[in-house]
């Protein structure tokens, strides 16, 4: 049962970070374009929630005053959403530096039970933990990096991290058994 949910987790995980990896390259490849796509995208989905609560207020006979209050700030977060795309880019420039640091402590934590069992791969496992958590570190701390840089930083990411699940789907056989 603990290897099949492991080999599983270990391919959801692959998907996730193939989707970091996609995402990077366009970061790379076309930064003010994707940065404006993803203020818009995010801008519209908080004012389609506004105008849920808005439905759901109307719905209700006009007795939720709280619904309403939700809709006017879901709505009016949207639009500064989308008028403040650069703000959201460090925002989520945060987001992805320490997403990166938790898989490499999460990855570090992988390398204890490689050793654990004596594995060979334990000190590559160890080296690619310890580049995640740099990689993460230099996103998170530094304030001008540029779009691209981000990208370049989510493509590491995302191939340690695929590399990493790939090598522990091959060994949970041998050290589960």
């Amino acid at each position: 049962m603990w290897k099949k949910f492991l080999k599983k987790s270990s391919w959801t995980d692959i998907v996730v970070s193939l989707v970091f990896i996609l995402l990077g390259v366009m970061l790379i490849a076309n930064p003010e374009i994707i940065t404006a796509a993803i203020a818009i995208i995010l801008g519209f989905i908080v004012i389609g929630m506004g105008v849920l609560k808005f439905i759901d207020y109307l719905s209700n006979g006009k007795q939720d005053n709280y619904l309403l209050a939700m809709a006017i700030v879901l709505v009016i977060a949207g639009i500064v959403i989308m008028i403040c795309a650069e703000s959201i880019i460090s925002i989520f420039r945060v987001i992805i530096g320490l997403w990166i640091i938790y898989s490499g402590i999460i990855n570090l934590q992988t390398t204890i039970v490689w050793k654990d069992y004596k594995s060979r791969i334990w000190l590559t496992t160890l080296i690619l933990s310890i580049a995640m958590i740099i990689a993460g570190i230099y996103v998170l701390v530094n304030d001008g990096v540029i779009i691209q840089t981000v990208g370049v930083a989510v493509v590491i990411y995302g191939i340690i991290d695929v590399i990493e699940n790939v090598i522990f789907i091959k060994k949970v056989d041998d050290y589960l058994e």
